[in-house]
């Protein structure tokens, strides 16, 4: 078995034209996974550094291999089992700001250089009011997007020709305004001056981003299998699945320039993030939080075996298509087609997903995910949707704790008070007083649930069926 380095694989020599600021894993299986995908359909031509964010990191083991490694993608496409293993090659080199701070600054002398593209995590796009511009380098990631523009600036006396186009990638809605938002906090930290701040916003972009693919990361268990199978010894292989879809809101002049679309990526360039933003929380997001409890009180325990049951399965159809679908501002045909994708990705092969892993702080997913469904479905059907109705007695009924038909242990995981709230509302007996203690909890979802019309008894009706006869009669009746 061969070591993997530029001497025994093929590595094309490209410009550097993109900074990145991550270097794992879900970085190397979208982000560069896509890059490597434009330079073989598009004429992009173009090569990524790699900047280490925090001074721990993996740039070590990335230049031990070149900054070569396989991505392995898994799972259905179109019906069709897919395992397939590409060989990216577009990162050029991994660099520690933290001990190569002069190469780091020097990114920025480069004249060809055009991209930044960060995955720093959610906390990664925050101020930290103690970094200094002379900070060799800033701690925070946009204090050192900031020392790099600015060097840019003035290495290139102010060219609007030298801008950079910055897409964020960290799990935050609008990420690019707040990252924006930051930059400006450190220009006027800094003193950086009107010049550099006009500079900033007529020669450079940052724009919000919405990403999507879910990445296993290092296959630990198929390891020895994939290196027989390159006959390299590649160990920074990572495992994603094969849906991926990159929403930037951006105009058509930055999709010229990114030609991602062009190289047939699912990457859409758009003038708002929002609508794709909610279709996302709502029908991946949204049928993950309700159909976690029904599955495991009917004896599923993973999200593949969900889908494929005879009742749960309908149940997971009647949420996503019947109800949720009903409440989104998109094209019904795009929706349906992303309702399939949803499921598609639900029946992954390669992926045990279990429902319990889903179902860590339910209540306040289902705020988010679900119930601003239900009070809009309630308003243009003029009822409510029992399928959501149903998923929220579930989750209520999970968290009485106690043991499932099988045996099995149920287990509820959310916050202290939450967890008090119901095992006091479960200790009196009475479902009446249940339903009406945690759809009154304001602490929870902000305001008085029991006002919406209906709710209150059709959540009572519904705890009470699955008392008396189970969860999976219960869902039975409402498909």
């Amino acid at each position: 078995m061969k070591a993997l380095n530029k001497e025994t694989a093929q590595k094309v020599q490209r410009p550097e034209r993109i900074i990145q600021f991550g270097e794992g894993n879900f970085l190397r299986a979208f982000v560069d996974w896509i890059v490597y995908n434009m330079n073989e359909k598009t004429d992009f031509n173009g090569s990524i550094v790699v900047v280490q964010p925090i001074d721990k990191g993996m740039v070590d083991m990335l230049e031990a291999q070149d900054n070569l490694y396989h991505v392995n993608l898994q799972g259905l496409d179109k019906g069709e089992v897919v395992n397939d293993l590409t060989l990216i090659d577009v990162i050029s080199r991994s660099l520690n700001p933290y001990t190569q701070n002069d190469d780091f600054m020097k990114l920025a002398d480069q004249p060809e250089m055009r991209f930044v593209i960060s995955n720093t995590t959610e906390a990664g796009i925050a101020f930290d009011p103690s970094c200094k511009l002379e900070d060799a380098p800033a701690s925070s990631y946009p204090g050192k997007l900031t020392q790099l523009l600015y060097r840019r600036f003035k290495t290139f006396n102010g060219d609007k020709t030298k801008g950079l186009i910055i897409f964020p990638c960290e799990l935050i809605f609008l990420n690019g305004h707040k990252l924006k938002e930051v930059i400006y906090q450190y220009i006027e930290l800094w003193n950086l001056g009107e010049e550099f701040k006009t500079w900033f916003e007529e020669a450079c972009g940052v724009y919000a981003t919405l990403v999507d693919r879910i990445v296993p990361g290092f296959p630990r268990k198929d390891i020895v299998e994939i290196k027989e199978k390159l006959q390299y010894d590649d160990n920074l292989v990572v495992q994603a699945e094969i849906f991926h879809l990159w929403v930037i809101e951006a105009p058509e002049s930055v999709a010229k320039e990114f030609p991602a679309d062009k190289a047939g990526m699912n990457v859409l360039f758009v003038p708002s993030e929002e609508p794709y933003h909610e279709r996302k929380v709502t029908l991946l997001n949204g049928p993950h939080t309700v159909l976690s409890p029904v599955a495991y009180l009917s004896g599923v325990d993973i999200v593949r075996d969900a889908c494929q049951h005879e009742v749960v399965g309908k149940y997971i159809n009647k949420v996503m298509f019947d109800e949720l679908m009903q409440t989104l501002h998109l094209p019904i045909e795009e929706l349906k087609q992303f309702g399939k994708d949803v499921l598609e990705r639900f029946n992954n092969p390669f992926v045990d997903h279990a429902v319990t892993s889903i179902m860590l702080n339910s209540f306040p997913k289902y705020q988010t995910r679900d119930l601003p469904g239900l009070k809009v479905y309630l308003e243009r059907k003029g009822e409510l949707p029992k399928g959501l109705v149903l998923g929220l007695a579930a989750i209520i009924t999970y968290y009485k704790g106690g043991k499932r038909a099988d045996g099995a242990e149920i287990v509820p995981n959310d916050s202290a008070e939450i967890t008090k709230l119901l095992t006091d509302l479960w200790a009196t007996g009475d479902t009446q007083k249940v339903a009406e203690g945690v759809l009154g909890a304001e602490f929870i979802w902000g305001e008085d649930l029991n006002k919406i019309p209906g709710l209150t008894a059709a959540i009572k009706a519904d705890l009470d069926s699955i008392q008396e006869k189970g969860m999976l009669e219960t869902v039975k009746e409402i498909i």
